[in-house]
C-alpha cells in the first residue's frame, strides 16, 4: 500500500480538494507554491529542525507507561510525550513550520482559530517569537471554560477575538477565521490548527506534525526492537493523530485507532464523532467525514473537550476509513474523564481532557478483549505493544474535571 496522496488538487481519494469562495484561491494558490518550495529546501528544512529541538524541545519521550499497562493488563504501553512540549501540546509543530512559512512570504499578521486555546497559545507564541501581529478568533463558550489559555494568548501579546454566533465553539471559530482571511489575503496568513481546511493546508499541517510519527518510530524500534501493534490517539480535527499514523502507513501490522468524542453518548446526538456517525459532505473548505442533517446543513458538535468539540475531521482521516487503513472509535465525556482521572492518579501525568479520551479508549477495548463481537481495533490483545499519543497537558482542564 503506497501513500502518494493526496494528489496535485490536495484530494484524499474522494475527500479533501477545495471548495471556498474565488477571493481565496491567489491565498492558496501562494501559499501551495511557496510550501512545496520551502519543502524541498535543506536549508528551511534545519532552520525548523532549529526551532523544534531548541525552541519547542525535541525530541518528546516515548515513555513505557508501566503502572498503566499494569492496570489495563495489556502487555506495554507507550506513551508519546507531546505534553512535555512549550506551550504543552503538540500544536507548536505545526505553527512554528507555519510561521516561517509566513515570514518567508513577507506577511506582517497572522491569524489563528482555537477551541481549547493550545493552537492559541501556539499561535501566539510564534508570533511573539517572530514580532508578528496576531489576533486569533475563539468561541464565547469556549474563553469561558479555557480562560487560562485566553490569559496566556492575551499575555503573549495576541488579541483574542470573541465569536459569539452559532455554538460560539470551534467550529464557528474557524468559520470567522476564514472571513477574516479572505478580506486580508495580502498581508496576513491564516494559521489553521489541524489537518482540515481546503488543499493545501491538510497536507501541510500533516507533514509538520509527523515528526511525532518519525520520532516514534525510530524511538520503538529502538527500545522495542519492533513495530507497535497499535497506534491510538484522539481525533478532534485530527492533527496529533494524523501526525503519529502517517509515517507508519505502509507498515500494515500497524494497526491505528482514532478516538473520536462520543459527548453525551451517539444515540443523544450530542457528540463530535464525525468518522463514526457522520457522512461525507463539505465543511471549511474541504470535503470529508462531518455531522449534517439530511439538507447537508451542518449539526452541533459537543465534547467536553474543547479541542475535540467539532463536527467534521481532517480529509486524510476519512480517506483511511474509508480504504480501512485506520479504525475510529469514539468514548462519552464520562470515559474521558474516568480516563483523565486514572493516567494522574497511577501515571503522576494530568493528560489534556482531548488526550484522555485515547486512554479511555484503552480502559475500554480491554473490557472488550474476549468479546468477538467486536472488531480488532476495538479490542486490544493483552500481548500487544501500543503506543498512545498524549497530546496535551490537562492543566487547563482541572476546572471541568471537578
Amino acid at each position: 500500500m503506497k501513500n502518494n496522496i493526496p494528489d496535485n488538487l490536495g484530494h484524499f481519494g474522494k475527500f479533501g480538494g477545495r471548495f471556498v469562495p474565488e477571493t481565496l484561491i491567489y491565498a492558496l494558490d501562494e501559499l501551495a507554491k511557496e510550501y512545496f518550495k520551502l519543502k524541498k529546501d535543506k536549508a528551511f528544512r534545519q532552520e525548523l529542525f532549529g526551532y523544534l529541538s531548541d525552541y519547542a524541545g525535541r525530541p518528546t519521550p516515548l515513555y513505557l507507561a508501566k503502572n498503566l499497562s499494569r492496570y489495563l493488563g495489556i502487555k506495554k504501553i507507550y506513551l508519546k510525550r507531546e505534553d512535555l512540549l512549550h506551550t504543552g501540546a503538540h500544536k507548536i509543530n505545526n505553527t512554528l513550520g507555519q510561521v516561517l512559512l509566513a515570514v518567508k512570504m513577507g506577511k506582517q499578521r497572522v491569524i489563528a482559530e482555537t477551541g481549547a486555546g493550545q493552537h492559541g497559545v501556539a499561535t501566539a507564541t510564534v508570533a511573539a517569537l517572530f514580532g508578528l501581529e496576531c489576533d486569533v478568533y475563539m468561541g464565547e463558550e469556549d474563553i469561558h471554560r479555557q480562560s487560562l489559555n485566553v490569559l496566556r494568548m492575551k499575555l503573549l501579546g495576541s488579541r483574542v477575538i470573541p465569536v459569539k454566533s452559532g455554538t460560539c465553539t470551534l467550529k464557528d471559530a474557524m468559520t470567522e477565521a476564514l472571513r477574516d482571511w479572505v478580506t486580508n489575503v495580502r498581508h496576513t496568513h491564516y494559521i489553521i490548527g489541524t489537518v482540515a481546511g481546503p488543499h493545501p493546508y491538510p497536507e501541510m499541517v500533516r507533514d509538520f506534525q509527523s515528526v511525532i510519527g518519525k520520532e516514534a518510530r525510530s524511538q520503538i524500534l529502538k527500545k522495542e526492537k519492533r513495530l507497535p501493534d497499535y497506534l491510538v490517539a484522539c481525533v478532534g480535527g485530527g492533527s496529533n493523530a494524523m501526525g503519529l499514523f502517517h509515517p507508519f502507513f505502509n507498515d500494515l501490522s500497524v494497526q491505528m485507532v482514532g478516538v473520536e468524542a462520543a459527548g453525551l453518548g451517539l444515540l443523544s446526538g450530542k457528540h463530535s464523532a464525525s468518522l463514526v456517525s457522520g457522512t461525507p459532505g463539505v465543511l471549511h473548505g474541504a470535503k470529508s467525514d462531518c455531522l449534517q442533517d439530511k439538507f447537508g446543513q451542518i449539526k452541533n458538535a459537543h465534547s467536553i473537550a474543547a479541542g475535540l468539540d467539532y463536527p467534521g475531521v481532517g480529509p486524510e482521516h476519512a480517506y483511511y476509513k474509508e480504504i480501512q487503513r485506520a479504525t475510529y472509535v469514539a468514548v462519552t465525556d464520562k470515559e474521558a474523564l474516568d480516563g483523565f482521572k486514572l493516567l494522574s492518579e497511577i501515571e503522576g501525568i494530568i493528560p489534556a481532557l482531548e488526550s484522555a479520551h485515547a486512554i479511555a479508549y484503552l480502559k475500554k477495548a480491554g473490557k472488550l478483549r474476549k468479546n468477538a463481537s467486536h472488531s480488532r481495533g476495538e479490542r486490544i490483545n493483552k500481548n500487544s505493544v501500543v503506543i498512545l499519543c498524549l497530546s496535551g497537558r490537562g492543566d487547563k482542564d482541572l476546572h471541568e474535571s471537578y
